[in-house]
Order: C-alpha cells, then sequence, then structure tokens
C-alpha cells in the first residue's frame, strides 16, 4: 500500500446550515453545495465517508446560543461523526485505504490534516458503521452515565428514556450487564416497546404515546427507581423524580423533547422531591470523560465478542438525504443509531453481533 499519492483537485458534496430554525427545522434551514478540493496540501489527506451520523444534539448547535460547544456558523458545513477510508494522502501516517473517523460531518468527501482523523481497526465481520454508534461514542455516552455520572450498583432499579435510540438501546444493555435488578424504559411505538423488551434485555417498556408517562411510570416502578438515564426531559423528567428511592442519582444525558420548541419549556414541577429524597442530578457531556474511552472500550469488546450486545441502525443511502434522515430522527423514526451511507459498498448489519447483512 502507497503512503503516498499524486494529488488531484475533486469535487465534494457537502450540506450546510443556510438559516437558524425557529422550532422545528425545515428544510429551508440546509443547503447543499458541490465545493471544489484543490490539490492535498503537505500533511493532507482526502477522505471518501463511508456513514455520516445525524444526532439529537446537533439541533441545539443550529441555535446561536451557548452551549458546551460553538453553534454551527451559517453557511458552514454541518460537522459530526463520521466514518470513511483515505482516497489520497499527502501524510504517511494515513496511507491509502486506512479507515478514519472523524467530526468533519455531513459531506461526501472530506479533505483536511491528517491530525484530525483516526485510524480505525477493521475487524472481520463488524461493519464500519459500529464504530459510529454501539462500539463507539454512543456506547461510551451510555457508559459514563450509568457508571460515572449516576453511577449503579447490582440490584439497582433504572429507568431510561427515549430508550429505543443509540443511547437508549445501549444504556439498558449496559445497565442489564452492570447487574440491575430492573431496566425499565420508554418509547414512542408499540413496535419500539416490544423491541425493548425482546432484543434489548428491558424488563418493561412503556408507550409514552399511549398514556402519561408519569401515570404508567408510577405503575412500572412501585418501589421506585435508583438511577434514571435521562434523554428526553420534560415530562420523563418529572415523572422520574415522582419515583425515585432517597439517594437516587440522575444523568441528564438529553432533552430532546425540548430541542424544537420555538419558546421556554416548563420545568417540572416536583423539584422539593430533590431535597427530600437527597437526590443527585448531573447533567453530562462527553468531550469531559473521554479518559473512561480505553474502560469502556476493553468492556464492550469482550461484551461484543460474547454475542451479549444487540444493536439496530435505520439507514438512509445518499449525502443528499442527509437533511431527510436528520428530520426523520427527531421526530422518532429511527430504531437504533441514524446513519447516511454514503458508499453504497459498505455493507451494513442490523441486529445482533453476527446477524445477516441486510
Amino acid at each position: 500500500m502507497n503512503s503516498m499519492t499524486t494529488s488531484s483537485t475533486a469535487l465534494s458534496t457537502q450540506i450546510q446550515l443556510a438559516a437558524r430554525p425557529s422550532g422545528w427545522p425545515t428544510h429551508d434551514d440546509f443547503r447543499i453545495v458541490t465545493v471544489e478540493l484543490g490539490p492535498l496540501q503537505p500533511g493532507e489527506v482526502r477522505v471518501a465517508n463511508a456513514f455520516i451520523s445525524v444526532d439529537p444534539y446537533m439541533r441545539g448547535r443550529m441555535n446561536d446560543t451557548r452551549s458546551y460547544v460553538a453553534p454551527y456558523a451559517l453557511g458552514e458545513r454541518i460537522t459530526g461523526g463520521a466514518i470513511g477510508r483515505v482516497v489520497e494522502s499527502e501524510d504517511e501516517s494515513l496511507p491509502v485505504g486506512t479507515v478514519v473517523q472523524h467530526q468533519h460531518g455531513w459531506s461526501d468527501l472530506i479533505q483536511a490534516n491528517a491530525s484530525t482523523f483516526h485510524a480505525v481497526p477493521e475487524r472481520d465481520g463488524v461493519p464500519l458503521s459500529l464504530s459510529l454508534h454501539i462500539l463507539g461514542m454512543t456506547g461510551l455516552t451510555a457508559y459514563v452515565g450509568l457508571t460515572r455520572i449516576a453511577p449503579m450498583s447490582a440490584g439497582d432499579t433504572v429507568f431510561i428514556s427515549g430508550a429505543a435510540g443509540a443511547v437508549g438501546t445501549a444504556a439498558g444493555q449496559i445497565a442489564r450487564l452492570l447487574g440491575a435488578k430492573r431496566v425499565i424504559g420508554s418509547a414512542g411505538s408499540a413496535e419500539k416497546v416490544r423491541l425493548l423488551t425482546e432484543k434489548y434485555g428491558y424488563d418493561t417498556a412503556l408507550n409514552y404515546k399511549e398514556a402519561p408517562i408519569r401515570e404508567q411510570l408510577a405503575a412500572a416502578a412501585p418501589e421506585g427507581v435508583d438511577v434514571y438515564f435521562d434523554n428526553v426531559g420534560g415530562d420523563h423528567l418529572e415523572a422520574a423524580l415522582d419515583v425515585m428511592n432517597d439517594n437516587g442519582r440522575l444523568a441528564l444525558c438529553g432533552a430532546i423533547a425540548g430541542y424544537n420548541t420555538a419558546g421556554p419549556t416548563p420545568g417540572p414541577d416536583n423539584m422539593m422531591n430533590v431535597i427530600t429524597r437527597a437526590l443527585s442530578i448531573q447533567g453530562f457531556t462527553l468531550a469531559a470523560h473521554l479518559d473512561l474511552s480505553s474502560e469502556f472500550g476493553a468492556r464492550m469488546a469482550e461484551w461484543f465478542a460474547a454475542g451479549e450486545i444487540a444493536y439496530d441502525e435505520t439507514i438512509v443511502d445518499g449525502i443528499e438525504n442527509t437533511v431527510d434522515a436528520f428530520l426523520d430522527m427527531m421526530r422518532g423514526g429511527n430504531i437504533g443509531k441514524m446513519l447516511v451511507r454514503v458508499g453504497a459498498s459498505e455493507a451494513t448489519s442490523v441486529g445482533t453481533h453476527g446477524s445477516e447483512l441486510k
């Protein structure tokens, strides 16, 4: 394999933020553009993306507000997780053919300094896409929430909102593997509820569209909840506060219920329970906890190799359909991880480890 190539110009299709959404994003808030990439400079590589990630946190970055990371700039490419292969290289550390992961985001072809890419080892029978979720940052997010932010113990009862999403499906399985006595999840359809109990090891799954989640959770957890992993916020956080046991721990990972509201989101009406039950509530973002990456990687590799990890991927084909994938994900149209497949030749496995290719 040659580590260096003779560079040429190339055309890259990318998705840019055209306007800041008010409430729910629409196609008018984005634009698809073609950009000409010049010849590689020393130290640069060109990468053909295979899969692009679309994630709930991206909605927050579309607002011009203070957050843990700078908002997206208007007229600039939407950045985020992606994985692909080096197709041209002016850096010996990343030869042509190397699989790399990066944060350059929504584009079919990326050109940048080699230091902004991370080489990912290929494993027989393991789709590249898994590095963007269950074996990567998504799984790590769930692990951090359950081991450091709201540390659970064997015998705990755990409630996870948004349980059929990428983080939720990972969190439910990790909670079970860490010894939870009972794992309860919420989701928004009968199909998702069925998957949670039949595939992902949840003991109880609640369809929040059938009845108020506050009522359903109280009935489902008569002995209370010790750990709450929150991906939703809003009424789910309120419901959890009602049933938390003394010294309960709450990890606030996301609040998708309020991401697209045009005005202020009402807060829970039962915050006094935090005081009377000595609850610990902590929000977190992954960047501050990357020191757990090696520990997570070792444990997840063991669980995955033993066939103890299930996963689903909802795949949308074509860079031009990235916005559709994002909007569908925000409305709960995905099961497991929502991804855009840029390279049609990259096989994708859906289901448990070792399942047939779709």
